[in-house]
């Protein structure tokens, strides 16, 4: 796995950049030094196992909660378990100025960017490495994956955890004869065929951008291999290589067959679900986030039972592979290392251990831990993307614009719009954001 070239993110203030600095030399148990759980661990116990969250996120906490009234009772009456909030959006200024003032709690959201190797709490020592952890029996090797790539090592508790794909309605497929496709020419043929029946192919939330730019990703994903958005990172590739550019040309040629029906440009998300859920268009490409609208019968009108999920399929030739799934894993939560004592540990491996099946249970929430008991009272959508969570072993995937600078994020999904409506070719929109990145990465 590369390690990520430097990308500091802006700070709230020149004092909490400087204050950030000196704590790497104070830093106890850095990440990589603490071990195991109970006596293991080398850092040092706080007076209360204090769990910052973001405001938006209520079912963490209630979950949490739980965890602390039934399977991690002892943990929270030796280390007793304390709630503090922060908006998601004031995330980076407040982790930056409690961690100037070595006050960052002993489980706490953070910024992606704070918490990578050459971010200011990676790089301060201030991250718990989870490998050294108990908790890392109970990591799924597909979540280990997706944080490897994204962090640049497995240091966030994946409370959540997403795969995405595409969305099918099984019942148009069965009238129509079609089956899943597994190849690339094989999806363009059923979306084809779809269209000279009379059913609209495809869906997606052309206004938000991002759902456009999925399909340009993953298509270069399965055409280049699982490193290709690395190598762009890295400079050892440019995104107006023409392996890329065939990825922008493949989402361009996708629009201008009339796949995602009139007026995508300008749809936003919940109209988009609502096309699929109402069996307007046969097939979404979305997280499994969307289990929540397909398992809300007053959204889902075509019946969750004709709801099934495929993954993004090959590309003839290519170096990438249709097992190789898109997934991300939630906003990350991070162990402080120098609060890595012996009653945290203990904490951080009861967490790990109980959270994956009380989340199902209570939630409906596929989270990135193990599920250490029989789960029955969840949809079978639910149940198939657990499973096929669980059963992952190949490397996962990002999104395409993951590992951009904010810049060239903003770009990609301002200038996708161009791209999908004529008014900008492959070849343009790769050489702009590339540019864009040479500019700003």
């Amino acid at each position: 796995m590369r390690t990520p070239r430097s990308r500091r993110v802006m700070l709230a203030t020149a004092i909490a950049v400087a204050a950030i600095t000196p704590l790497a030399a104070c830093a106890g148990g850095s990440s990589g030094e603490s071990g195991g759980s109970g006596g293991g661990a080398s850092g040092t116990d706080p007076e209360s196992f204090t769990v910052m969250t973001a405001n938006e996120n209520a079912t963490l906490e209630e979950l949490l909660t739980k965890l602390s009234e039934g399977a991690c009772k002892a943990e929270n009456e030796a280390l007793p378990l304390e709630h503090q909030k922060v908006a998601q959006a004031d995330t980076v200024q407040k982790v930056t100025l409690l961690a100037s003032q070595d006050a960052l709690p002993a489980h706490t959201i953070a910024g992606t960017a704070l918490i990578r190797p050459d971010g200011d709490l990676g790089a301060g020592g201030l991250v718990q490495d989870l490998e050294e952890t108990g908790a890392a029996e109970y990591i799924l090797p597909a979540a280990a994956s997706t944080e490897e790539n994204v962090y640049g090592g497995v240091v966030s508790m994946p409370y959540q955890y997403n795969i995405e794909g595409f969305w099918y309605n099984t019942q148009i497929f069965e009238e129509e004869g079609i089956d899943v496709p597994t190849t690339w020419e094989d999806f363009l043929a059923v979306a084809d065929q779809l269209q000279q029946a009379g059913v609209q192919p495809l869906t997606t939330a052309g206004a938000s951008g991002f759902p456009l730019t999925r399909l340009i990703g993953m298509y270069i994903y399965r055409t280049v291999g699982p490193d290709a958005m690395e190598a762009i990172r890295d400079g050892d590739a440019k995104l107006t290589d023409e392996d890329y550019v065939a990825g922008a040309q493949a989402l361009a040629d996708l629009a201008d067959a009339g796949y995602f029906g009139e007026g995508f440009s300008t749809r936003d998300g919940d109209t988009s679900t609502n096309q699929f859920l109402t069996g307007q268009a046969a097939i979404t490409y979305d997280g499994s986030w969307l289990l929540g609208a397909i398992n809300d019968p007053e959204r889902n009108q075509i019946g969750a039972e004709n709801v099934g999920f495929f993954p993004f399929p090959d590309v003839e030739g290519g170096e990438g592979s249709i097992d190789q799934y898109p997934a991300n894993a939630g906003a990350p939560m991070i162990i402080s290392s120098k609060q890595y004592g012996p009653k945290v540990a203990d904490w951080v491996t009861c967490i790990a251990e109980n959270y994956g099946a009380l989340a199902l249970n209570e939630a409906g929430i596929i989270s990135g831990f193990e599920v250490n008991e029989e789960v029955t009272d969840i949809s079978p959508n639910t149940a198939e993307v657990q499973d096929i969570i669980s059963g992952i072993d190949a490397e996962t995937v990002l999104w395409f614009e993951a590992l951009f600078d904010p810049k060239s994020n903003s770009l990609a999904s301002t200038n996708v719009t161009l791209l999908t409506t004529g008014q900008m070719s492959a070849e343009d929109y790769m050489a702009d954001l590339q540019e864009s990145i040479d500019a700003n990465g």
